[in-house]
Protein backbone atom coordinates (compact mmCIF):
# COMPACT_ATOMS: atom_id res chain seq x y z
CA UNK A 1 0.00 0.00 0.00
CA UNK A 2 1.41 3.39 -0.94
CA UNK A 3 2.52 5.69 1.87
CA UNK A 4 0.10 8.45 0.81
CA UNK A 5 -2.85 6.05 0.97
CA UNK A 6 -1.76 4.75 4.38
CA UNK A 7 -1.52 8.30 5.72
CA UNK A 8 -4.97 9.10 4.39
CA UNK A 9 -6.46 6.02 6.05
CA UNK A 10 -4.91 7.13 9.34
CA UNK A 11 -5.51 10.88 9.23
CA UNK A 12 -8.34 11.20 6.73
CA UNK A 13 -11.16 10.46 9.18
CA UNK A 14 -9.67 12.94 11.66
CA UNK A 15 -9.49 15.66 9.01
CA UNK A 16 -13.05 14.98 7.86
CA UNK A 17 -14.32 15.07 11.46
CA UNK A 18 -12.50 18.37 12.10
CA UNK A 19 -14.00 19.91 8.96
CA UNK A 20 -17.45 18.69 9.97
CA UNK A 21 -17.11 20.23 13.43
CA UNK A 22 -16.03 23.57 11.96
CA UNK A 23 -18.93 23.51 9.52
CA UNK A 24 -21.35 22.86 12.37
CA UNK A 25 -19.88 25.71 14.37
CA UNK A 26 -19.59 28.21 11.53
CA UNK A 27 -22.70 27.63 9.43
CA UNK A 28 -25.62 29.67 10.79
CA UNK A 29 -28.45 27.68 12.31
CA UNK A 30 -32.00 28.38 11.32
CA UNK A 31 -34.20 30.01 13.94
CA UNK A 32 -34.94 27.54 16.69
CA UNK A 33 -37.92 27.44 19.00
CA UNK A 34 -37.81 26.20 22.54
CA UNK A 35 -40.79 24.22 23.77
CA UNK A 36 -42.97 25.88 26.39
CA UNK A 37 -42.04 23.16 28.85
CA UNK A 38 -38.31 23.73 28.35
CA UNK A 39 -38.83 27.49 28.61
CA UNK A 40 -40.72 27.04 31.88
CA UNK A 41 -37.87 24.98 33.32
CA UNK A 42 -35.19 27.31 31.97
CA UNK A 43 -36.84 30.36 33.55
CA UNK A 44 -36.24 29.04 37.07
CA UNK A 45 -33.11 26.97 36.45
CA UNK A 46 -30.64 29.75 37.35
CA UNK A 47 -28.23 27.79 35.16
CA UNK A 48 -25.12 29.51 33.88
CA UNK A 49 -25.66 28.29 30.31
CA UNK A 50 -28.99 30.16 30.27
CA UNK A 51 -27.36 33.22 31.84
CA UNK A 52 -24.43 33.10 29.38
CA UNK A 53 -26.50 32.57 26.26
CA UNK A 54 -29.37 34.23 24.46
CA UNK A 55 -31.54 31.45 22.99
CA UNK A 56 -33.75 31.08 26.07
CA UNK A 57 -33.79 34.79 26.85
CA UNK A 58 -34.77 35.93 23.36
CA UNK A 59 -37.82 33.69 23.26
CA UNK A 60 -38.80 34.25 26.90
CA UNK A 61 -38.69 38.05 26.66
CA UNK A 62 -40.74 37.91 23.46
CA UNK A 63 -43.47 36.23 25.48
CA UNK A 64 -44.78 36.90 29.00
CA UNK A 65 -41.55 36.33 30.93
CA UNK A 66 -40.10 39.22 32.92
CA UNK A 67 -36.38 39.44 33.82
CA UNK A 68 -35.82 39.20 37.57
CA UNK A 69 -32.18 40.18 38.04
CA UNK A 70 -30.46 39.49 41.34
CA UNK A 71 -28.10 37.15 43.10
CA UNK A 72 -28.39 34.25 45.53
CA UNK A 73 -31.77 35.30 46.99
CA UNK A 74 -33.40 34.17 43.72
CA UNK A 75 -32.53 30.57 44.66
CA UNK A 76 -34.46 30.77 47.97
CA UNK A 77 -37.58 29.21 46.48
CA UNK A 78 -39.90 28.87 49.42
CA UNK A 79 -43.65 28.79 48.60
CA UNK A 80 -43.88 32.61 48.64
CA UNK A 81 -41.17 33.05 46.01
CA UNK A 82 -42.26 35.23 43.02
CA UNK A 83 -42.03 32.28 40.60
CA UNK A 84 -44.29 30.15 42.80
CA UNK A 85 -46.89 32.88 43.26
CA UNK A 86 -46.99 33.68 39.53
CA UNK A 87 -47.40 30.01 38.61
CA UNK A 88 -49.97 29.18 41.30
CA UNK A 89 -52.28 32.10 40.52
CA UNK A 90 -51.77 32.11 36.72
CA UNK A 91 -50.61 35.68 36.64
CA UNK A 92 -50.05 37.50 33.36
CA UNK A 93 -46.30 37.34 33.87
CA UNK A 94 -43.77 34.70 34.85
CA UNK A 95 -40.38 35.62 36.35
CA UNK A 96 -37.30 34.69 34.35
CA UNK A 97 -34.61 34.40 37.01
CA UNK A 98 -31.17 35.72 36.08
CA UNK A 99 -28.40 35.56 38.66
CA UNK A 100 -27.08 33.54 41.53
CA UNK A 101 -24.47 33.81 44.27
CA UNK A 102 -21.85 36.36 43.22
CA UNK A 103 -23.65 37.92 40.25
CA UNK A 104 -23.80 41.71 40.49
CA UNK A 105 -24.42 44.79 38.33
CA UNK A 106 -21.44 44.29 36.00
CA UNK A 107 -22.52 40.74 35.14
CA UNK A 108 -26.12 41.84 34.67
CA UNK A 109 -25.05 44.59 32.28
CA UNK A 110 -23.49 42.01 29.97
CA UNK A 111 -26.24 39.40 30.26
CA UNK A 112 -28.70 41.86 28.72
CA UNK A 113 -26.63 42.10 25.54
CA UNK A 114 -28.13 40.36 22.55
CA UNK A 115 -31.73 40.72 23.73
CA UNK A 116 -32.30 44.44 23.19
CA UNK A 117 -35.13 44.05 20.64
CA UNK A 118 -37.01 41.74 22.98
CA UNK A 119 -36.68 44.09 25.99
CA UNK A 120 -37.36 47.45 24.37
CA UNK A 121 -39.94 49.29 26.46
CA UNK A 122 -40.49 46.26 28.72
CA UNK A 123 -40.49 45.92 32.52
CA UNK A 124 -37.66 44.52 34.63
CA UNK A 125 -37.34 43.70 38.34
CA UNK A 126 -33.92 44.25 39.87
CA UNK A 127 -33.15 42.98 43.39
CA UNK A 128 -30.12 44.96 44.47
CA UNK A 129 -28.39 43.82 47.65
CA UNK A 130 -26.51 46.28 49.90
CA UNK A 131 -24.00 43.46 50.54
CA UNK A 132 -22.65 43.94 47.00
CA UNK A 133 -21.32 47.37 47.90
CA UNK A 134 -18.07 46.32 49.55
CA UNK A 135 -14.77 48.18 49.41
CA UNK A 136 -13.59 45.90 46.60
CA UNK A 137 -16.88 45.59 44.79
CA UNK A 138 -17.36 42.80 42.27
CA UNK A 139 -15.14 39.80 43.03
CA UNK A 140 -13.16 38.84 39.90
CA UNK A 141 -13.66 35.09 40.39
CA UNK A 142 -17.41 35.49 40.75
CA UNK A 143 -17.53 37.77 37.72
CA UNK A 144 -15.61 35.21 35.67
CA UNK A 145 -18.08 32.48 36.60
CA UNK A 146 -20.94 34.46 35.03
CA UNK A 147 -18.93 36.14 32.27
CA UNK A 148 -19.83 35.24 28.70
CA UNK A 149 -17.57 36.08 25.73
CA UNK A 150 -20.71 35.85 23.58
CA UNK A 151 -22.23 38.79 25.43
CA UNK A 152 -18.96 40.73 25.47
CA UNK A 153 -18.63 40.40 21.68
CA UNK A 154 -22.26 41.38 21.09
CA UNK A 155 -21.65 44.49 23.14
CA UNK A 156 -18.34 45.33 21.40
CA UNK A 157 -19.97 45.11 17.97
CA UNK A 158 -22.75 47.51 18.95
CA UNK A 159 -21.06 50.21 21.04
CA UNK A 160 -20.67 53.89 20.33
CA UNK A 161 -18.09 55.92 22.19
CA UNK A 162 -19.33 57.38 25.49
CA UNK A 163 -18.36 57.70 29.12
CA UNK A 164 -20.33 54.52 29.82
CA UNK A 165 -18.71 52.41 27.09
CA UNK A 166 -15.22 53.50 28.05
CA UNK A 167 -15.98 52.65 31.66
CA UNK A 168 -17.38 49.24 30.71
CA UNK A 169 -14.33 48.38 28.59
CA UNK A 170 -11.88 49.44 31.30
CA UNK A 171 -13.86 47.57 33.93
CA UNK A 172 -13.90 44.37 31.88
CA UNK A 173 -10.16 44.66 31.31
CA UNK A 174 -9.71 44.71 35.10
CA UNK A 175 -11.18 41.20 35.21
CA UNK A 176 -9.00 38.20 34.27
CA UNK A 177 -11.79 36.82 32.10
CA UNK A 178 -11.90 40.02 30.06
CA UNK A 179 -8.29 39.48 29.02
CA UNK A 180 -8.58 35.73 28.40
CA UNK A 181 -9.18 36.20 24.66
CA UNK A 182 -6.59 38.27 22.80
CA UNK A 183 -9.20 39.22 20.19
CA UNK A 184 -11.65 40.53 22.79
CA UNK A 185 -8.90 42.19 24.85
CA UNK A 186 -7.55 44.05 21.79
CA UNK A 187 -11.04 45.35 20.99
CA UNK A 188 -11.63 46.34 24.62
CA UNK A 189 -8.41 48.33 24.69
CA UNK A 190 -9.57 50.32 21.67
CA UNK A 191 -13.02 50.99 23.09
CA UNK A 192 -11.49 52.02 26.44
CA UNK A 193 -9.50 54.69 24.55
CA UNK A 194 -12.51 55.87 22.57
CA UNK A 195 -11.20 54.36 19.33
CA UNK A 196 -13.34 52.70 16.65
CA UNK A 197 -12.96 49.05 15.77
CA UNK A 198 -11.59 48.48 12.27
CA UNK A 199 -12.74 45.92 9.69
CA UNK A 200 -10.19 43.36 10.84
CA UNK A 201 -11.37 43.67 14.45
CA UNK A 202 -14.98 43.21 13.38
CA UNK A 203 -14.22 40.25 11.15
CA UNK A 204 -12.46 38.37 13.96
CA UNK A 205 -15.19 39.23 16.45
CA UNK A 206 -17.97 38.18 14.07
CA UNK A 207 -16.20 34.90 13.34
CA UNK A 208 -15.99 34.15 17.05
CA UNK A 209 -19.56 35.34 17.54
CA UNK A 210 -20.89 32.85 14.97
CA UNK A 211 -19.19 29.97 16.78
CA UNK A 212 -20.52 31.09 20.16
CA UNK A 213 -24.08 31.54 18.87
CA UNK A 214 -24.04 28.03 17.42
CA UNK A 215 -22.66 26.64 20.68
CA UNK A 216 -25.49 28.38 22.50
CA UNK A 217 -28.06 26.91 20.10
CA UNK A 218 -26.56 23.44 20.47
CA UNK A 219 -25.86 23.23 24.20
CA UNK A 220 -27.92 25.79 26.15
CA UNK A 221 -30.79 23.31 26.64
CA UNK A 222 -28.60 20.82 28.47
CA UNK A 223 -27.71 20.65 32.17
CA UNK A 224 -30.61 22.79 33.34
CA UNK A 225 -31.12 22.58 37.10
CA UNK A 226 -34.62 21.19 37.68
CA UNK A 227 -36.06 23.72 40.12
CA UNK A 228 -39.55 23.43 38.67
CA UNK A 229 -40.25 20.54 41.05
CA UNK A 230 -39.61 22.99 43.90
CA UNK A 231 -42.03 25.45 42.32
CA UNK A 232 -44.74 22.78 42.05
CA UNK A 233 -44.15 21.67 45.63
CA UNK A 234 -44.51 25.27 46.78
CA UNK A 235 -47.76 25.69 44.83
CA UNK A 236 -49.33 22.79 46.75
CA UNK A 237 -48.71 24.59 50.05
CA UNK A 238 -50.42 27.82 49.01
CA UNK A 239 -54.10 28.68 49.50
CA UNK A 240 -56.33 28.17 46.48
CA UNK A 241 -57.19 31.87 46.27
CA UNK A 242 -54.76 34.78 45.84
CA UNK A 243 -55.63 36.38 49.16
CA UNK A 244 -53.25 38.65 51.10
CA UNK A 245 -54.75 37.48 54.40
CA UNK A 246 -54.47 33.78 53.58
CA UNK A 247 -50.98 34.16 52.12
CA UNK A 248 -49.77 36.01 55.20
CA UNK A 249 -51.19 33.30 57.43
CA UNK A 250 -49.51 30.61 55.32
CA UNK A 251 -46.19 32.44 55.34
CA UNK A 252 -46.18 32.76 59.14
CA UNK A 253 -47.13 29.11 59.63
CA UNK A 254 -44.35 27.93 57.30
CA UNK A 255 -41.80 30.28 58.82
CA UNK A 256 -42.56 29.14 62.38
CA UNK A 257 -42.24 25.52 61.35
CA UNK A 258 -38.92 26.05 59.59
CA UNK A 259 -37.18 28.30 62.14
CA UNK A 260 -37.80 26.50 65.45
CA UNK A 261 -34.26 25.27 66.21
CA UNK A 262 -32.64 28.70 66.75
CA UNK A 263 -33.35 32.16 68.12
CA UNK A 264 -32.31 34.10 64.99
CA UNK A 265 -35.31 33.31 62.79
CA UNK A 266 -33.03 31.40 60.44
CA UNK A 267 -34.16 28.38 58.44
CA UNK A 268 -33.48 25.21 60.45
CA UNK A 269 -31.50 23.48 57.70
CA UNK A 270 -29.33 26.54 57.04
CA UNK A 271 -28.66 26.98 60.74
CA UNK A 272 -27.78 23.31 61.29
CA UNK A 273 -25.54 23.08 58.23
CA UNK A 274 -23.80 26.48 58.39
CA UNK A 275 -23.94 27.87 61.91
CA UNK A 276 -24.66 25.36 64.66
CA UNK A 277 -21.99 24.63 67.28
CA UNK A 278 -18.57 26.24 67.48
CA UNK A 279 -18.87 27.94 64.07
CA UNK A 280 -21.36 30.48 65.33
CA UNK A 281 -19.11 31.67 68.15
CA UNK A 282 -16.49 32.96 65.74
CA UNK A 283 -19.06 35.15 64.00
CA UNK A 284 -20.00 37.26 67.02
CA UNK A 285 -19.18 40.93 66.22
CA UNK A 286 -17.51 39.79 62.98
CA UNK A 287 -19.29 42.46 60.91
CA UNK A 288 -18.93 45.51 63.13
CA UNK A 289 -16.46 47.14 60.72
CA UNK A 290 -18.50 46.45 57.57
CA UNK A 291 -19.29 49.53 55.48
CA UNK A 292 -21.26 49.48 52.23
CA UNK A 293 -21.24 53.24 51.62
CA UNK A 294 -18.02 53.31 49.58
CA UNK A 295 -17.67 50.88 46.71
CA UNK A 296 -16.92 50.52 42.97
CA UNK A 297 -20.32 48.83 42.79
CA UNK A 298 -22.00 52.26 42.63
CA UNK A 299 -20.40 52.87 39.23
CA UNK A 300 -21.12 49.33 38.08
CA UNK A 301 -24.75 50.05 38.97
CA UNK A 302 -24.56 53.21 36.90
CA UNK A 303 -23.38 51.19 33.93
CA UNK A 304 -26.45 48.99 34.24
CA UNK A 305 -28.64 52.09 34.47
CA UNK A 306 -27.31 53.24 31.09
CA UNK A 307 -28.45 49.90 29.72
CA UNK A 308 -31.91 50.33 31.21
CA UNK A 309 -32.12 53.79 29.63
CA UNK A 310 -31.07 52.44 26.25
CA UNK A 311 -33.81 49.80 26.53
CA UNK A 312 -36.31 52.43 27.71
CA UNK A 313 -37.15 49.80 30.31
CA UNK A 314 -39.40 50.43 33.28
CA UNK A 315 -37.49 49.00 36.23
CA UNK A 316 -38.59 48.19 39.77
CA UNK A 317 -35.63 48.18 42.16
CA UNK A 318 -35.99 46.06 45.29
CA UNK A 319 -33.58 46.74 48.17
CA UNK A 320 -33.96 43.79 50.58
CA UNK A 321 -33.81 44.02 54.36
CA UNK A 322 -31.47 41.96 56.52
CA UNK A 323 -32.04 39.74 59.52
CA UNK A 324 -31.83 42.19 62.44
CA UNK A 325 -31.30 39.49 65.07
CA UNK A 326 -28.34 38.19 63.12
CA UNK A 327 -27.06 41.72 62.43
CA UNK A 328 -27.13 42.46 66.14
CA UNK A 329 -25.16 39.28 66.85
CA UNK A 330 -22.52 40.04 64.22
CA UNK A 331 -22.36 43.75 65.05
CA UNK A 332 -23.38 44.99 61.58
CA UNK A 333 -24.06 48.75 61.97
CA UNK A 334 -27.72 49.28 61.07
CA UNK A 335 -27.38 53.08 60.60
CA UNK A 336 -24.72 52.34 57.96
CA UNK A 337 -27.17 50.04 56.19
CA UNK A 338 -29.78 52.79 56.08
CA UNK A 339 -27.23 55.27 54.73
CA UNK A 340 -26.29 52.76 52.04
CA UNK A 341 -29.93 52.45 50.98
CA UNK A 342 -30.24 56.22 50.97
CA UNK A 343 -27.20 56.56 48.70
CA UNK A 344 -28.54 53.92 46.28
CA UNK A 345 -31.95 55.58 46.18
CA UNK A 346 -30.41 58.98 45.57
CA UNK A 347 -28.44 57.66 42.60
CA UNK A 348 -31.61 56.12 41.20
CA UNK A 349 -34.14 58.90 41.80
CA UNK A 350 -31.89 61.75 40.73
CA UNK A 351 -31.76 60.14 37.29
CA UNK A 352 -35.44 59.30 36.94
CA UNK A 353 -35.53 55.72 38.28
CA UNK A 354 -38.46 56.20 40.64
CA UNK A 355 -39.87 52.69 41.13
CA UNK A 356 -38.07 51.61 44.31
CA UNK A 357 -39.16 49.13 46.97
CA UNK A 358 -36.84 49.85 49.88
CA UNK A 359 -37.43 47.12 52.45
CA UNK A 360 -34.51 47.99 54.72
CA UNK A 361 -36.93 49.56 57.22
CA UNK A 362 -38.45 46.09 57.69
CA UNK A 363 -35.21 44.71 59.11
CA UNK A 364 -36.79 44.26 62.56
CA UNK A 365 -39.83 42.27 61.33
CA UNK A 366 -40.05 38.54 61.99
CA UNK A 367 -40.01 35.99 59.18
CA UNK A 368 -38.82 38.43 56.52
CA UNK A 369 -35.62 36.51 55.91
CA UNK A 370 -34.96 32.86 55.27
CA UNK A 371 -31.45 33.04 56.69
CA UNK A 372 -28.91 35.74 57.54
CA UNK A 373 -29.31 37.92 54.42
CA UNK A 374 -31.72 36.22 52.01
CA UNK A 375 -35.42 36.95 51.56
CA UNK A 376 -38.01 34.40 52.60
CA UNK A 377 -41.68 33.94 53.61
CA UNK A 378 -43.03 37.37 54.64
CA UNK A 379 -40.11 39.03 52.87
CA UNK A 380 -41.18 37.57 49.54
CA UNK A 381 -44.77 38.60 50.26
CA UNK A 382 -43.56 42.14 50.89
CA UNK A 383 -41.77 42.03 47.54
CA UNK A 384 -44.95 40.74 45.89
CA UNK A 385 -46.90 43.73 47.23
CA UNK A 386 -44.71 45.89 44.99
CA UNK A 387 -43.97 43.51 42.11
CA UNK A 388 -47.51 42.35 41.28
CA UNK A 389 -49.09 45.79 40.73
CA UNK A 390 -45.94 47.07 39.01
CA UNK A 391 -46.06 44.26 36.45
CA UNK A 392 -49.82 43.95 36.00
CA UNK A 393 -50.78 47.63 35.90
CA UNK A 394 -49.89 50.26 33.31
CA UNK A 395 -46.92 52.40 34.30
CA UNK A 396 -45.98 55.80 32.94
CA UNK A 397 -43.10 55.79 30.50
CA UNK A 398 -39.89 56.72 32.31
CA UNK A 399 -37.87 59.85 31.64
CA UNK A 400 -34.26 59.11 32.45
CA UNK A 401 -31.58 61.80 32.67
CA UNK A 402 -28.26 60.14 33.36
CA UNK A 403 -25.28 61.88 34.90
CA UNK A 404 -21.72 60.67 34.31
CA UNK A 405 -20.66 61.85 37.77
CA UNK A 406 -21.85 58.50 39.07
CA UNK A 407 -19.02 56.81 37.15
CA UNK A 408 -16.38 58.72 39.10
CA UNK A 409 -14.27 57.55 42.06
CA UNK A 410 -15.54 60.63 43.90
CA UNK A 411 -19.07 59.25 43.90
CA UNK A 412 -17.91 55.73 44.73
CA UNK A 413 -16.19 57.07 47.86
CA UNK A 414 -18.68 59.81 48.71
CA UNK A 415 -20.45 59.78 52.06
CA UNK A 416 -22.62 62.76 51.08
CA UNK A 417 -25.38 63.03 48.52
CA UNK A 418 -24.27 66.20 46.78
CA UNK A 419 -23.08 65.58 43.24
CA UNK A 420 -21.53 67.74 40.56
CA UNK A 421 -23.14 68.38 37.18
CA UNK A 422 -21.96 65.95 34.56
CA UNK A 423 -22.56 64.96 30.98
CA UNK A 424 -25.03 62.32 29.97
CA UNK A 425 -23.75 58.82 30.71
CA UNK A 426 -24.49 57.63 27.19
Amino acid sequence: MKTRKKLWLIFGPVIIAAIAVWLVLLLPFSHQRISQDSLKHGAVSLSTNVYHGQLFKKQAFSENYVPFLGSSELLRMDPLHPSVLAAKYHRSYQPFLLGNAGSQSLNHFFTLQGVHPQLQGKKIVYIISPQWFTKRGQEPDAFSFYYSPLQAIQWLLSVNDSTATRYAAKRLLEMPSGKASSTIAAALNKVAKGERLNQSDRFLLNLRLRILLNEDALFSRFSLADHWKTIEKGERLLPSHDSDTLLTKTAIQLAKKHTNNNTFGIDNHFYSERLRGSRINGLRNSQKHYDYRQSPEYSDLELLLTEFKQLNANVLFVIPPINQKWATYTGLPLPMLQETATKIKYQLRSQGFNHIADLTNDTHANYMMQDTIHLGWLGWLKVDEKVNPFLTQTQAQPRYQLNSYFFTPQWQKSLTLQKSDGTNGK
